[in-house]
Parts: structure tokens; C-alpha cells; sequence
């Protein structure tokens, strides 16, 4: 099976998890829906292309590991919702004004935002999708190297410090394609190998403290939910051969 090998190496990189409140965390890998969401913004796909986008979603086949672990970083924000331009009351399809609710803390307060990110992590990815369809791989790779558009890691203000791109292998799977790609010249040598992830139906009984969980990381790409069910593993995945 062909796949692709990606690397995300950048200063900060962000995989959405469920919003709560204030905190906008992140996973501690990407999901089936960011994936996607990355191929079709290289491929210079809208948001509006949603039977594309669901078709490439449910082809998308990925495992990541993580070379270098990252630090967790929380970016603390505020808006000034007393601004003029904000303290207006917002316009309606009825023909009546509406204002927040809440008295003068929410409507001309300070709205506080903690975001998530993961910062100075390298993480390397084997991707691939299931065949008989469009796009082909060879089309998303040449994508991923000549993008159409900037890439990001999450969210646009996560830029790529070096090309995605990184090359394409031939094995039985995404996960052996993983396993078999060298290190990145800065992972620390362990002897309990990388934290990595992978589809459940490629487990690897070489992997020691794996654990496979359900996970709703895919997008109903027409009305901008989280949807979806599938299994992952977790584990710590050895014999990545070093740096050359």
C-alpha cells in the first residue's frame, strides 16, 4: 500500500477538542476531519464543496507519531466588548434589535478566550487513501508539495516551519510505513519508543501499553458538527529507525 509521509515541525500546531466554556483545547493528535480538512485546503478546495469533502473524508486512512513531544501552551486572550462597533445591538431577520443577555457585564464586559496549543513538537504522519476514487494519491501528494493555498496546523496562525512533505513508501500499511520512516534528527533516544496512534484494525501485538478508544473526529461537512464513530489505538511505538 502507498502512503504518503508528512511532518508537521512548527512553533505551534492545535488539534481542536470539544469546546468548553472559555478553553479551546487540543487532542493530542490530529482528527480524520482535520486531515481531510488540510488535503482539500492544498488542493484548493472550498468549504462549500461538501459532497467532495465528505467523499475524501471517509477515504482518508492515517497513523502519526510524535518524533519530538511537545509542550503544552495556553494563549490567554481577551475582547473588549464595550468597543463601539460591538456595543451596538446586533440586527435580526424579525426586524427587532437584539442585545447579549445578561446586564452590562455581558453586554459591555470583557469576553475571555484560553486557547490550547501544543508548541515545539515535531510529528510525523503515514497517510494514505482507499483507492477507486478521486482524488488519487499521486493527486494529493503533488497537492501537499505545490499546495494551493498556505497550509496550517490547526488553525491558521499554526504555520509549518519546513515543507509538509516529506516523501512516499510502499508497505502493508499506513502504520508499517510509520514504524519504518527515520526519526527526526532531534527526537531524544528512548528505549520506550514514541508516543504514536493508529487505526485499531492495524494493531501490532509488538506494541506494548496500547489502549483503543472511540472517537468522533469526523465533520458533517454541510452543517459544521463533529459526527462519526471509529476506533483508534494509542500506544508507544518502537524500532523507528534513527536519522541517517
Amino acid at each position: 500500500m502507498p502512503s504518503l509521509i508528512l511532518r508537521f515541525d512548527a512553533p505551534l500546531m492545535s488539534f481542536g477538542g470539544v469546546l468548553v466554556d472559555h478553553h479551546n483545547p487540543t487532542e493530542r493528535f490530529p482528527s480524520q476531519s482535520q486531515m481531510t480538512g488540510l488535503l482539500a485546503n492544498a488542493m484548493g478546495w472550498e468549504h462549500g464543496d461538501v459532497e467532495a469533502l465528505e467523499a475524501l473524508q471517509s477515504r482518508v486512512i492515517f497513523a502519526a507519531r510524535w518524533d519530538v513531544p511537545p509542550e503544552p501552551l495556553v494563549d490567554y486572550h481577551t475582547v473588549d466588548l464595550g468597543q463601539s462597533h460591538l456595543v451596538r445591538p446586533g440586527w435580526t431577520t424579525h426586524g427587532v434589535p437584539e442585545h447579549r443577555a445578561g446586564g452590562d457585564a455581558a453586554r459591555k464586559g470583557t469576553h475571555q478566550r484560553y486557547r490550547h496549543y501544543w508548541a515545539n513538537g515535531v510529528l510525523t504522519l503515514a497517510l494514505t487513501v482507499s483507492a477507486d476514487a478521486e482524488p488519487e494519491l499521486d493527486t494529493v501528494g503533488a497537492a501537499l508539495r505545490r499546495p494551493v493555498r498556505p497550509l496550517f496546523l490547526g488553525r491558521k496562525t499554526c504555520l509549518p516551519s519546513a515543507p509538509v512533505f516529506r516523501g512516499r513508501r510502499d508497505t502493508d500499511d499506513v502504520l508499517e510505513a510509520l514504524s519504518s520512516y527515520p526519526a527526526d534528527p532531534r527526537a531524544p533516544g528512548s528505549q520506550d519508543g514514541m508516543e504514536a496512534c493508529w487505526p485499531a484494525d492495524l494493531e501490532r501485538s509488538k506494541e506494548a501499553e496500547m489502549w483503543t478508544w472511540g472517537s468522533s473526529d469526523q465533520r458533517d461537512w454541510r452543517n459544521q458538527i463533529h459526527t462519526g464513530h471509529r476506533f483508534v489505538t494509542e500506544g508507544r511505538l518502537r524500532g523507528v529507525p534513527p536519522c541517517t
